[in-house]
């Protein structure tokens, strides 16, 4: 397998909950009510698994081996623009988790904003994905060498191994926050 592999894999998971944001979109525009409880999983998930997992690995390995690379100007403003959009996404479920908050809180007004950032995300993602699966990832592995594609493989592993461990040492450090 080389490196786009697992990328590409993660990508087929981010795609099926956008599915599912989908659905929750339609039922929040048919009953008017949002279940702020899936936002709350769909928060979580982008934040640790399409944020800090998928795009960690491209952000921390991939990118991070590129930008040593003199990547034609093409091959570095794709690279740039990628960087940029991972940023707009985290803002953007930001955006979700504060509505949700606000909407949870019993402000009738944040359905809507809750409504915008599924909107956008729905939007986003697809585009996103596209962009890597058929126009960057291939491409950019002609920079590496068989051997350093391995070694990238090898850290994406071992990266994935950690996250588990990284991920609930922050769920109990927040709520050692609450409780003391």
């Amino acid at each position: 397998m080389k490196p786009p592999g697992p990328l590409m894999i993660e990508h087929r998971l981010i795609e099926r909950m956008i599915k599912l944001l989908t659905v929750e979109l339609d039922n929040m525009t048919t009953k008017t009510k949002a279940d702020t409880n899936f936002i709350q999983v769909a928060v979580d998930f982008f934040r640790t698994y399409a944020d800090r997992t998928h795009h960690g690995k491209e952000e921390d390995i991939l990118f991070r081996e590129l930008k040593a690379k003199e990547l034609s100007n093409n091959d570095r403003d794709m690279m740039n623009t990628l960087i940029q959009e991972h940023i707009w996404a985290r803002e953007t479920v930001g955006e979700l988790l504060s509505a949700n908050k606000k909407y949870i809180e019993g402000s009738d007004e944040a359905i809507s904003d809750v409504i915008t950032q599924l909107q956008r995300l729905i939007e986003f993602y697809p585009k996103h994905i596209e962009k890597e699966d058929k126009h960057f990832f291939i491409p950019v592995m002609e920079y590496l060498s068989d051997e350093q594609q391995h070694n990238m493989l090898k850290e994406f592993w071992e990266f994935d191994r950690k996250m588990i461990h990284e991920k609930y040492k922050k769920v109990v450090e927040q709520a050692e926050k609450n409780m003391f």
